[in-house]
């Protein structure tokens, strides 16, 4: 686990217990706990406040079109702090209520937003007020201190803490029915890819090659599986879908059911344009099930080539190396053994909960200097 205060401590002590406060969660996108996408590490976020005895009330940044609506709704929810996942999209409504926050970088808003002028500098505003953020890698935590050297003192690094919770009882036949799959199970190879329907998750980028590829062994299936987002976005995923033979979209799932289709599946994959850190495969490390992500920094981040898994950098390189991993059954087997073990290692669930309670006692004003 990379976890990284100032001063290599963390803030607070686990003996300096405060009694319980109103949290506001915000999330940029949808405010389901049961996404089918990578969009948080679960447990959540609010998971953790809410098992150190605080009230969290989870919101949509979308349900707030003016600083007066929160304003009122931190009034009427008697909300004493506050936490939002992206700098822009969430951090952006918490200034000047009068309730301390804190803020957890996304992945584009460093890797995209960042790009341009004026939501740099409104990023910049909301960092001066923030009592902390935090990234989930070095690299992450870098690019956020050249962009805002103003505060380099209060960002810190935590990877996030993964726990898989497969649904015992799915049924992955009834799984591939509904996905109109009419192949027995046992021949199959079935390749997952996890994301909300919207641009920069960039589902649409192996089709065309996996589809050429299903057409030479019609074993070989490519499932997306997530909300949809976007919604101008989502038709266009889902008319190019229909038309590409050996390509299925389902939508959302719930999380013990989507983890039971990550444990069926051959690989889970990620074409990711940019990321954070994709839960998703995490999750897929954790179940022992062999990823294949795009070759960008978010991913390289957890995805060593060839040891806990199988960067590509354009989908013929896919396609050769998903046949590769098909056919060498003793990568397979080292991939798998090395995926989980680096979770096991460096994205504990209990450090992630104890991490995000010594956060919390910093908007108490209890943490100690």
């Amino acid at each position: 686990m990379v976890t990284d205060f100032p001063g290599s401590q963390l803030p607070g002590s686990s003996e300096n217990q405060r009694s319980s406060s109103n949290v506001l969660c915000g999330r940029p996108l949808r405010p389901s706990r049961d996404l089918g996408s990578s969009g948080g590490s679960p447990p959540s976020n609010e998971d953790h406040l809410e098992a150190a005895g605080h009230v969290c009330i989870l919101k949509n940044a979308l349900d707030f079109e003016s600083p007066s609506e929160i304003s009122n709704f931190i009034k009427a929810e008697s909300l004493e702090a506050a936490m939002a996942l992206h700098l822009y999209r969430g951090g952006r409504l918490l200034p000047g209520h009068g309730i301390p926050f804190g803020i957890i970088f996304g992945g584009t808003d460093l890797n995209e937003d960042v790009k341009q002028g004026e939501k740099n500098k409104v990023m910049g505003k909301v960092l001066e007020e923030a009592r902390f953020a935090v990234a989930f890698t070095e690299s992450m935590k870098e690019t956020a201190q050249r962009q805002w050297p103003h505060a380099k003192d209060k960002i810190y690094v935590q990877s996030q803490g993964i726990a898989t919770v497969p649904n015992a009882t799915f049924n992955w036949n009834t799984f591939l029915q509904r996905s109109e799959i009419n192949q027995s199970a046992d021949s199959l190879h079935v390749f997952l890819l996890i994301c909300g329907l919207r641009q920069v998750k960039d589902p649409l980028y192996l089709v065309d090659a996996f589809s050429e590829w299903h057409q030479e062994e019609p074993s070989v299936y490519m499932v997306i599986v997530g909300p949809e987002v976007d919604p101008v976005f989502t038709r266009e995923v889902k008319a190019k879908v229909k038309r590409t033979p050996g390509v299925r979209l389902i939508g959302e799932m719930t999380r013990e059911d989507l983890h039971a289709v990550v444990k069926n599946c051959f690989a889970v994959v990620n074409s990711s344009v940019s990321e954070g850190m994709s839960a998703a495969i995490l999750e897929a490390m954790d179940l022992e099930v062999p990823v294949l992500a795009r070759n960008i920094p978010g991913n390289a981040a957890v995805v060593k080539h060839e040891v806990t898994g199988l960067l590509f950098s354009d989908p013929q390189e896919f396609v050769r190396l998903a046949k590769r991993l098909g056919g060498d059954p003793a990568l397979e087997k080292q991939i798998v053994a090395n995926g989980r073990e680096y979770v096991r290692m460096y994205h504990s669930w209990q450090v992630e909960r104890n991490t995000y309670g010594h956060l919390v006692r910093m908007l108490e004003g209890s943490s100690e200097d």
